[in-house]
Parts: structure tokens; sequence; C-alpha cells
């Protein structure tokens, strides 16, 4: 997941309003179908599903999976694979070109306090996109602040220094959305803002709630108008000990030493497979994730986790024997992570001539327990949605509610498609995000499995009600 989801989560963090399910606007027949169904797809899932078996594979067979990597490539075929060995209409790639960054080989840093004693070793990783440092190293006093405002304040009292941006993620905050979006300015834009009053590099306290020695990576970005200087981030436990350090001694400096780099783009592929509609097959529900991951742990929360979701919603729709009045597609979207490329080419791809999308379904908020869904569209859309509401009191997925879908469906919801974002519970989500903890010893099998089936019923009902 990257920032512009989250900025989308921001943009409606909406707790659930508890809306009474009124009573459906179906006849009562066709609500006994639906219940029918919904356990169907439960049962079967849940005795049957594959859904961590193939994130298992997925992290195991292709690791981490960083645009432009060999994992990468490795994970588009052998998604597609999995696409076809379940019977899937239609398996294809789209091809697209995405960017090629490599963190490289060396990522140091110490603290060189003023007393003279042994330098203190600081645990980070460079930030997506970043330069790499001179050969030797950046070596510099360093300043510690919590905002830009602060570090404006400063101006040229920053010049020439290492500008380190020490503002935790908020744990009082019950959704951890917001409080990563209330911190997460300082990852993407702290070079910028540094480099603004003249600082040589920046350190960022890692995006996380967890107190560990373990750095979060994540996208910074740079400003053609403005000097480039390397970022890294820090781990929580030792941003708390630089900070204590700075707070008792003055002159107190760092090195810094990044061997990252950005190569030439290269081309990879969204992967696509589908149930073809039986009565509307031009009408089509997307259901799917981002592929790519970047390359701490293995992305198995983020979001190896959304992809199988939506390979098994197909799957599960298949075993249960349905045939969709409406086309269900899934789509493992490229390059989610640093650039958006496969987002942006997926609306414009030559097969989607003569096609009109009703509805699109996003997975990447984590493999955790489904809690609802996330609707964005407009009033009429969310009201219809509702009258679900009971349905999915069944599954466990009752939130039903207005706020923000995803970052790769983003272009179609621009559009005017309705978005959907699975709702699931995320307080572990940042101790895992962009980091070597994203490994699939952290997903539980039953989890995943249920928000699978959370999203296959979703894709059902729509499939045979339209919005």
């Amino acid at each position: 997941m990257r920032l512009l989801s989250v900025h989308a989560v921001l943009a409606v963090s909406i707790p659930f309003l508890g809306f009474a399910p009124g009573p459906l606007a179906v006849p009562e027949d066709t609500r006994s179908v639906h219940d029918s169904i919904a356990s169907k797809l439960v049962d079967i899932g849940l005795r049957e599903g594959e859904a961590y078996s193939m994130l298992q594979e997925l992290t195991s067979t292709a690791g981490h999976r960083l645009s432009g990597s060999h994992g990468a490539a490795v994970a588009v075929e052998l998604t597609k694979q999995m696409m076809i060995s379940r019977g899937f209409d239609n398996v294809h790639l789209e091809h697209v070109m995405v960017p090629h960054w490599v963190r490289g080989p060396v990522e140091e840093a110490e603290i060189l306090a003023s007393r003279g004693r042994t330098a203190v070793p600081l645990s980070v990783c460079a930030l997506g996109g970043s330069i790499a440092t001179p050969e030797e190293g950046v070596t510099a006093e360093v300043i510690e602040v919590k905002s830009f405002e602060e570090l404006q304040r400063l101006g040229r009292a920053a010049e020439g220094k290492v500008v380190f941006f020490n503002r935790p993620m908020d744990p009082g905050k019950l959704n951890t959305f917001e409080s990563y979006g209330g911190a997460v300015d300082q990852r993407s834009r702290g070079a910028i803002e540094a480099a603004k009053v003249g600082g040589v590099a920046a350190i960022v306290r890692s995006m996380t709630l967890t107190l560990d020695d373990v750095p979060h990576t994540g996208q910074m970005n740079y400003a053609d108008t403005v000097r480039k200087i390397p970022a890294a981030a820090v781990s929580t436990l030792g941003a708390q000990k630089l900070s204590k350090i700075l707070s008792r001694e003055k002159n107190v400096r760092v090195r810094l030493k990044l061997t990252c780099e950005t190569l030439p783009d290269v081309p990879s592929a969204n992967v696509v497979g589908e149930i073809t509609g039986s009565e509307k097959p031009n009408e089509i529900i997307v259901v799917g994730g981002h592929l790519d991951s970047w390359d701490k742990g293995t992305g198995a929360h983020d979001d190896g986790a959304g992809c199988v979701q939506a390979i098994e919603v197909l799957s599960l729709i298949k075993k249960s024997g349905l045939r969709p009045r409406r086309t269900i597609r899934a789509v493992m979207f490229m390059n989610e992570e640093n650039g958006l490329r496969g987002a942006r080419a997926y609306p414009h791809a030559a097969e989607r001539a003569g096609e009109t999308h009703i509805a699109a379904i996003e997975s990447d908020r984590g493999g955790f327990a489904p809690h609802g869904v996330s609707v964005h569209a407009d009033s009429l859309v969310l009201e219809k949605v509702r009258r679900w509401i009971s349905l999915f009191h069944k599954l466990g997925a009752g939130q039903i509610e207005r706020g923000p879908s995803g970052a790769d469906i983003s272009q179609l919801v621009q559009r005017g498609v309705p978005g959907f974002a699975l709702i699931v519970d995320t307080q572990r989500y940042f101790d895992y995000h962009h980091s070597d903890h994203d490994t699939i010893d952290k997903v539980h099998p039953r989890e995943l499995e249920m928000g699978a089936i959370v999203e296959a019923f979703l894709c059902y009902l729509i499939s045979e009600e339209g919005l």
C-alpha cells in the first residue's frame, strides 16, 4: 500500500454510524437464496479454501516483488498459472513499463557523539526512490524536528545538517490509517523539505506504532526544482536512541551510507483472468490487489493477501456452481507501491474496448479478519449496498459505510465506477507494513479466507442485482 491509498483512507475516516438494517428491497424468496449462497461460500471456503496455500506459494516462490525485480517477474507468471489451473476464462497479461529502483548492498548509519565515545549504530534502510550517498557516505551534524514548520523556522541553521524527522504515529487514534496519515508526510516529502533549507540528508522515523529495531521503508519523492538528497528510515528504537542522545549532547553527528540507485524502466504486466457473465458478459466487476511489494519481507499482507483473495473469489464462485450474470474479473495490478503504472494502464488497455465496468473491489489493508465493506460511490449505490447489511452480518462483516476504496482501482473510480474496499481489523497492520516483518507467518489462514469469502459474496450480489 502506498501514500495515495492512505490519503484516500483519511479522506473519509468516518466511523460506522450504526445504521439499523432495514428490510431488503428484494422478495423474501430471493433473500433466502442469497442466504443460502452465503452459507455455501462459507462452507466451501473454510473447508476447501486455497487462499493461504496460494499465498504460501507466492511468498516462497517469488519472494519480495518490487517492480522491475526478478521476484516481480516470477509473480506475474506464477499468478497467471494459478488462474489457468483453476479454469478461469480469458487469462492473459496486459503489459506495462514499470520503474526499477534497487536498494543496493549497503545501508549503514551510526551516531558519532561529541564526547568521542564509540560510534552507536542505527538500524536504517533506504526509502524507495532515494539516491545513493557518496561512496564514503554522508557525515554531518544532525538536527531533530517534529514538523516541516519547525524545520522552516530553523531556516539556514539546518544548512549542511542531516535532518532527523521524528514525529511518531499517534497511538491515541483508533483508526491506525489515520495515525499513519498524520506522520507519513515526513517520509514522502522529508527529503524535499530538508533540501530546501540546505540539509544534506534526511532520516525519518519509521511509520509504525510498534517499538522495535526493524526499519520500515516506503516511497519518498523528489521535486524537479529542489536538489536531491539521500533519505533513509530509521527504526523506532533507533529514533528513540538518537533523540535521547540529542537531548543531552551538542554537535552530535551521524554518518549515513546508502548504495541504492534507479535503473531504466523495465517491462512487466498486470495479470487478468475472469468468469464470463452468463447474461451480461460486457458488464465487468473487477476484484483485485497489487502484485508488487516492497523489497523488505515478502509482501504477505501488502499485498500478496489481496491478490490471492481475488483469485480465491473466482475459485469459490466456480466451486459453488454459480453462473454469475455479469463478468467477474480478477486483476493483479503491477507497481502500486512506487508508481501506479498498472492502475493507470488498466482503463486504457486495448482489451477495454466494448466493456462497461459496474464495480471495482480492492483488498489492500492486509489479510486480517474482515469487518465489512467500504463504499466509494454516490448515495444511491451506498443505500442499495446497505440493504444487504443483514446478509453480511451473517458473515461477521456487516460494517457497510461510505469510505475510500483503493489506489489500484482509483483510476476506475475517477471515471464514475463504484469502488469498494474490504474493511479489516488493522490494529496490527503497521507492525508489519513495508518491513522485514511482512511475512507469511503473520497471516492467519481463516482470517485471510474469510476476506475472500466476503469479497466473493459481494461480487455475487452485484452480479445478480447490479448497482
